[in-house]
């Protein structure tokens, strides 16, 4: 699966759990670090992991893939998952205000964003 692809993918399994603000940005012109960010968030620490549960599950039923690596879960307010080509972050609406991602990234074309 390309990594658009893929992107899109984790994009749905957020929507189905009611995720917010979902935002994928395309990195490839500004970051070797990812070809995209997956960025959303969500209305507590039940609904983070919710979220997350969903995205691995979609993504592992799609392609086989796992998670390279994941950190933090719901009650540490972010949750990064990283599938090599696309890296997810889930936040806390306090969380993403303080990091402000978007605005670090601010190079990178919003490729998709959900309301």
């Amino acid at each position: 699966m390309e990594s658009n692809e893929l992107a899109r993918l984790i994009m749905d399994a957020i929507s189905d759990k009611k995720g917010e603000d979902i935002v994928m940005l395309d990195l490839q012109a500004v970051s070797p670090i990812a070809d995209y960010f997956v960025i959303a968030t969500g209305t507590n620490e039940r609904q983070l992991n919710a979220i997350s549960d969903n995205i691995r599950e979609k993504v592992k039923e799609a392609t086989q893939q796992i998670p390279n690596r994941q950190e933090g879960q719901g009650p540490t307010g972010w949750v990064l998952m990283d599938y090599g080509d696309v890296v997810v972050h889930l936040f806390s609406s306090q969380l993403r205000s303080y990091y402000e991602l978007e605005s670090l990234w601010a190079d990178a074309n919003v490729v998709v964003r959900m309301q």
